[in-house]
Parts: C-alpha cells; sequence; structure tokens
C-alpha cells in the first residue's frame, strides 16, 4: 500500500477502512471523561460541544486547535493502555479493531464506543450516538440537520449533469504512479465522489480500495482524476513534481484535457464534521461549472 495510505489506516484518519458501529452499554449519566482513539469522532465531539469532555486524544488527532493541548495516548495501532487507564475515562472510543483494548476497558468498568466499517450514511447516527452519550443531544441534532441540508445542497447543484468517470486516489508513491491506491465502490470516499456528481471509474469493485496499476487505469480511462495529498505539508513545487508525475498517461482523458485535480488537506478524508468542505472540493473539482 502507497505511503498515504498506510497513514490513512494507521493515523489520523480511517474514513476508508473504519466507520460507524456501537458498543457502548446504557448509562443514566453522561460521560465526563472522555478518551478518543479516532480522530473524526473526536471532531464530532467538538463540533456537539462535548470538547469540555475529552481529556485525551490519539497521536494523530490534530482538529480542531484545542486538541493539540491534550495528551497524547497512541492510535490505532499503538493505544497506550496503561496511559488510557491512568486517566480514569467513563467512556473510550475505539475501532473495531481493537479488541483487546476493548476487553481491557471492559475488565476495568469503562465504556466504550466502537467505530466501525460504514459511508456517509454513518456519519449522522455517529453524531446522535455522541450526543446521547455525552449529554448534547440537542446539538447533535442541530449539526446533523445543518450537514445533511448542505450534502443535500450540493447534491442538488450536480443533479441531472452528466456524472465523469472520476478516479479517486487515496495514495501513491512519491513523484510516481507506482503502488497507486484508488478508492473502491464501497466506503467513505467512494460515496463523497457519487454525491459531488462524479462516477466512481472502480464503482464495480465492491471492496474500499484498490491497488490499480497503469493497465488498469488505461483501460478505465477516467475522464476526472482526484488526487488526494492529506498527510503532508505540499509546497507549490511539490504539487508541481506531483502532477507531473501524471504525463506518463497522456493518453488518459484526465490527463489529456487537464482535469486532474490535485487536493490538499487531511479535511479530504475524515468522515466527520468537514464532510461537507470534501465534498465541495470534489464537487468543484467535477463540475468546475457549477461554480463559476
Amino acid at each position: 500500500m502507497a505511503a498515504d495510505s498506510k497513514r490513512l489506516i494507521a493515523g489520523p484518519v480511517v474514513p476508508l477502512v473504519l466507520a460507524l458501529a456501537i458498543t457502548a452499554p446504557a448509562h443514566a449519566q453522561p460521560a465526563k471523561r472522555i478518551i478518543s482513539l479516532v480522530p473524526a469522532l473526536t471532531e464530532m465531539l467538538f463540533a456537539i460541544g462535548a470538547g469540555p469532555q475529552v481529556i485525551a486524544v490519539s497521536s494523530f488527532d490534530d482538529d480542531p486547535p484545542e486538541v493539540e493541548k491534550l495528551p497524547r495516548v497512541g492510535a490505532l495501532l499503538d493505544p497506550d493502555t496503561e496511559r488510557i487507564l491512568a486517566h480514569r475515562p467513563d467512556l473510550v472510543l475505539i475501532y473495531g479493531s481493537q479488541t483487546d483494548l476493548q476487553k481491557q476497558l471492559a475488565a476495568a468498568g469503562i465504556r466504550s464506543f466502537v467505530y466501525r466499517h460504514g459511508g456517509v450514511a454513518d456519519i449522522a447516527p455517529a453524531f446522535r450516538e455522541l450526543g446521547a452519550l455525552t449529554g448534547h443531544t440537542t446539538e447533535a441534532t442541530r449539526v446533523t440537520r445543518d450537514i445533511e441540508e448542505k450534502l443535500a445542497s450540493i447534491r442538488a447543484r450536480v443533479a441531472g449533469r452528466s456524472r465523469p468517470t472520476t478516479l479517486l486516489v487515496m495514495g501513491r508513491e512519491p513523484r510516481s504512479l507506482r503502488n497507486l491506491d484508488a478508492s473502491g465502490g464501497i466506503g467513505f470516499l467512494h460515496d463523497v465522489v457519487e454525491l459531488a456528481g462524479g462516477s466512481n471509474v472502480f464503482a464495480d469493485v465492491k471492496r474500499q480500495a484498490v491497488r490499480a496499476s497503469t493497465e488498469m487505469l488505461l483501460t478505465r480511462a477516467p475522464q476526472v482524476i482526484l488526487d488526494l495529498f492529506y498527510s503532508r505539508a505540499m509546497t507549490a513545487a511539490d504539487l508541481q513534481q506531483e502532477r507531473e508525475a501524471w504525463t506518463q498517461l497522456a493518453s488518459v482523458p484526465a490527463v489529456r484535457n487537464r482535469r486532474v485535480h490535485l487536493l490538499v488537506g487531511d479535511y479530504l478524508v475524515v468522515p466527520g464534521p468537514r464532510i461537507v468542505e470534501a465534498a465541495e472540493a470534489f464537487a468543484r473539482a467535477i463540475h468546475p461549472e457549477v461554480f463559476q
């Protein structure tokens, strides 16, 4: 898997691998001491006004800015169980694959909220569950309604237009098209491409990610390419070098017609409050005529 895609799995966001399922026993009192190992859920907590209840976050949390002051307790692959327990949380938000951690939390009598597979449709339920667990039900409902209305507006703006075949690149080797990972036909990023008025070129591949060879890209011949850079800072020179990597596929319509879009920012791959920003960025690239 390409470097960026590895970080997508092990690092700040996990939209292609993990989304939502809840395993948290009922509790009369809202959680007051919350630890989040899932950056997307951390953003949700702050969005609904539960930020003051968050006492520690993962190694990769960087939004909103308030998290910079919070202790770090590991992440998906390296949760620091001792530090987590030492903070005396009453709720820990974890990934579905962290089964050992879940068992340890249960043994210590600590509730867990488990985050699993899903797509855009799972974002609203996540907000609602977090609202219920933290005592911010009203705020969660308001934020969810606002997100859904804005996504509906973007969907309406591109409705009725042709849907260009779109390749969404999640990661590849720097300045090369080797080890290129693209969005398959399920998952958060696939959903956003479709919402933004594109037709995922790998929609028929019912996996979250596709390792795409040069031959596959030539055969699929995408009309639009969305090349995401979300795990490192990019200078203008960096972006130019990355754009030049596509010149080896000059016969691909997206390359030939200058419709390769290099999009930068971690907001592009976080299935949380900033999904509207990601959807609009995708829609502007796929249907620029709508936003002129």
